[in-house]
């Protein structure tokens, strides 16, 4: 592997400064990974002190993270990024200090010669480029920061706002601006988007049209205003509150005005503040109204770091975080009222006292057994023991292995593929994991089965991959695919789901119920990549259940990018032979350094060197904020690759850009022009137009992106960007999925020193609480008792 002979790199620090009644608008995103994504922003893992190597390899560079200070909210946790809206946060980081006019990236020296295949460029050009780009992005922040001003300006009716009032305008502001939510606060919780999506996910019926949103009348929103007004909130509240609230919405929040807590923005301080003008010494923290409410946003805000649910005790912690004087009392009164459910979850077999025989079989009935306590919001809960109940019923199906089946197993292409194919000819629900390589045995599977007369379909998460090939999403809408019959239900035997690790709960479910009795269904992910957007974790769940058979696929990915990716994911950080430079590292020692290098790897070094034009190169980085963040890269890259005044929205003709119309769905696509009509996208040789209104929350640049909105496509050269003030946000699954998107190249620019092998070695994916696993193992145990 070669590496850039750069100097030791310098730490970075990135610290947060929240305020004591934050809006989401004025949470910056302190962590550059912050987002919804989540993507709701990614994790964090602990940085090691600085240091030098000799050599630099993935595995040997340094750099330390600093951390927030403490605010009045409890603290704030999470990766950013997973299933990112492509809007973000407006609130800009500042940029890093420029790149020093070291060597260029093409050159270095290493145990394998020059880090890229280029000689060095004389320092004078190279400074000078670096601050062109540089200045292109105190372009982009100024132009940021005009918007930021405009919409901090008085409101139109009069007097600018202050205090809670303008928090609240703020947070509505941020919004309608596309930015995310506030983040909260389970430690133990994974990364999950930030924002609430721009539209809930497809229902699970069987028509595949998604039933509009009911508009306000105009009386609602009037009603609305007025008590807002009472509570000295923002006018601009009035429309969001009545959509959200209903008809009612007036009478809801003068009884109860926590019910504030129902628009995305809007965070408990800001709520308990309103409450406090509408109901003056009546609205304590311990009030029934308030605690019932609270419950709910906890758990909402749960499920979009992909928790289905949450224990009793961690949710009872998180209300004493916000001062609820009896949280265990609490939480009753939310479960007696049926704003939440409450689950009890087998530990375990049952467990004798200590004076009972076990053997007994009267004592063994009386035998206590071990729970843990769940409680969750209905629709998660429905949705899970719904998909439950649909692979429970898909995995009963038999069927008999035929000799045709045996036949096409004998003439597969790998011995892999051979085995996939026999356990699918038995069975109806089956399991398949591998990388990237093994992505063929599915596909080898499918066309077997058409072989066989068989209806099949093969779906992805994201599009591309082949002509046979649709996206779940639109196998869900109808837009593609074979189609529904006259129960509603998908006309396939065989649906074949790639890249099933992206399946949240709700989507799994209603993918699940649309499969006929007598189909067969067939899983198969690479689980070590990053989850799903959405809550819930279908695929480790089944997995984890060993209620259908698994196939484990014994075809490695090839290559010292198959054999550096697979190291890392059972967390070993390796350095690997690479005499094609199909591997490079370039030590950078400040983030805009990091931006100079990224754009010339892209714009010089890797199509001189491969082959491979700039288009086919993808960046990819922690987070969309920050000064080597997305929206940072892509300033400059568009001011190298396709430089143009943004006379559309701050896009022009030929940008590159990713098209999210749902949370967790990133496409990539081209602009070709916009008319009053919206923005118009060239994606996969299709046209499509983004409504003027929802460019700026749809529509971001797309050279540089997220590792959570590349997952599931990959590109012929990736250039994986790791600045110093990324430390916190780097994780295995993160690397994993950010090294693996590139099919013949990949460059490294490592900014972060010893926080790479330390997140590789020792910060896996975090655990989301789900009941999944339980639920299958409980069903596939009643369906094996007789009777």
């Amino acid at each position: 592997m070669s590496t850039d002979p750069q100097a030791d790199t310098a730490a970075a620090e990135n610290p947060a400064t929240p305020e004591a009644e934050p809006s989401a608008a004025a949470e910056a995103e302190a962590d550059p990974a912050a987002d919804t994504d989540r993507t709701g922003p990614d994790g964090s893992g602990t940085a090691e002190p600085a240091g030098a190597e000799d050599e630099a390899g993935p595995a040997a560079v340094h750099g330390e993270a600093g951390e927030g200070g403490p605010g009045a909210e409890p603290p704030v946790s999470g990766r950013g990024g997973e299933g990112e809206s492509p809007a973000g946060p407006e609130t800009e980081t500042e940029t890093g200090s420029g790149a020093d006019g070291g060597a260029d990236a093409d050159a270095g020296a290493g145990p394998e010669g020059t880090a890229e295949p280029a000689a060095e460029a004389p320092a004078t050009p190279a400074l000078s480029e670096a601050q062109a780009e540089l200045a292109a992005q105190r372009i982009e922040r100024e132009r940021i920061a005009r918007r930021k001003a405009e919409r901090e300006a008085p409101v139109a009716a009069g007097a600018k706002l202050s205090g809670k009032a303008a928090d609240l305008l703020a947070a509505v502001r941020a919004v309608e601006g596309g930015a995310k939510p506030s983040s909260v606060y389970f430690d133990d919780a994974p990364a999950a988007p930030r924002r609430a999506p721009v539209a809930p996910p497809a229902p699970r019926p069987a028509a595949p049209a998604a039933v509009a949103a009911s508009v306000p009348s105009a009386d609602t929103v009037e009603g609305v205003r007025a008590v807002l007004a009472r509570g000295g909130a923002p006018e601009a509240l009035a429309g969001p509150a009545a959509a959200a609230l209903g008809e009612d919405a007036a009478g809801q929040l003068t009884e109860n005005p926590w019910r504030l807590l129902s628009l995305p923005a809007v965070r408990p301080t800001q709520a308990d503040g309103f409450a406090r003008a509408l109901l003056g010494a009546e609205a304590g923290p311990g009030d029934e109204r308030r605690t019932t409410v609270l419950v709910g946003w906890l758990l909402a805000q749960a499920g979009l770091k992909g928790h289905t649910a949450l224990e009793a005790p961690v949710l009872e912690k998180a209300l004493a975080q916000y001062g609820v004087p009896d949280p265990a009392e609490a939480l009753e009164l939310a479960i007696a009222e049926g704003s939440v459910l409450v689950f009890h979850e087998p530990l375990g077999p049952p467990v004798a006292g200590p004076s009972e025989n076990a053997a007994d079989a009267e004592d063994a009935e009386d035998a206590e057994q071990p729970v843990r306590v769940l409680v969750g919001l209905e629709g998660a809960a429905m949705a899970e023991e719904s998909l439950a109940d649909g692979l429970a019923r898909l995995a009963a199906g038999t069927f008999d292995a035929s000799e045709d089946w045996e036949r096409a197993a004998g003439s597969a292409p790998s011995p892999s593929a051979s085995e996939l194919i026999r356990a699918v000819a038995g069975h109806g629900l089956v399991t398949h994991t591998g990388g990237e390589a093994a992505r063929a045995e599915p596909v080898a599977l499918a066309a077997a089965a058409r072989e066989l007369g068989l209806r099949v379909c093969l779906a992805a998460h994201a599009p591309g991959g082949g002509p046979d090939r649709v996206t779940v999403a639109g196998l869900l809408s109808g837009a593609e695919g074979p189609g529904r019959d006259t129960d509603g239900q998908f006309a396939l035997d065989l649906l074949v789901v790639l890249d099933a690790p992206q399946l949240d709960v709700e989507t799994a479910a209603a993918l699940v119920e649309s499969v006929p009795d007598g189909a067969r269904l067939v899983l198969s992910g690479d689980p070590g990549v990053l989850g799903s957007a959405g809550a819930g974790r279908v695929f480790a769940d089944v997995l984890a259940a060993r209620t259908c058979p698994q196939l484990v696929s014994r075809t490695p990915d090839p290559g010292p990018l198959g054999e550096l990716v697979s190291g890392v994911g059972i967390g070993e950080l390796n350095q690997v032979d690479a005499p094609g430079k199909e591997v490079v590292i370039v030590p950078v020692k400040d983030a805009g350094e990091a931006v100079h290098r990224a754009v010339q790897l892209v714009a010089e070094s890797v199509p001189r060197a491969f082959g491979i034009p700039a288009d086919s190169v993808q960046v990819i980085t922690p987070g969309h904020g920050g000064s080597a963040g997305t929206r940072a890269l892509n300033a400059a890259l568009k001011e190298r690759l396709n430089p143009g005044p943004g006379r559309f929205g701050g896009f022009d003709p030929g940008d590159r850009v990713v098209h999210v119309p749902s949370a967790g769905r990133a496409l990539p696509a081209r602009v070709v022009s916009a008319d009053a009509e919206g923005l118009h996208l060239e994606r996969a040789g299709a046209r499509i137009v983004v409504a003027k209104e929802l460019v700026e929350s749809q529509v971001r640049h797309g050279w540089a992106v997220t590792a959570h909105q590349a997952v599931g496509t990959r590109w012929p050269a990736v250039v994986v960007v790791l600045p110093g003030d990324a430390a916190q946000a780097l994780s295995r699954d993160w690397v994993y999925t950010a090294f693996g998107r590139g099919e013949r190249h990949l460059s490294v620019v490592h900014g972060v020193d010893q926080a790479l092998p330390h997140a590789v070695a020792e910060v896996p994916a975090k655990p989301r609480t789900t009941r999944l696993t339980g639920l299958l193992t409980a069903l596939a145990m009643a369906g094996a008792q007789p009777g």
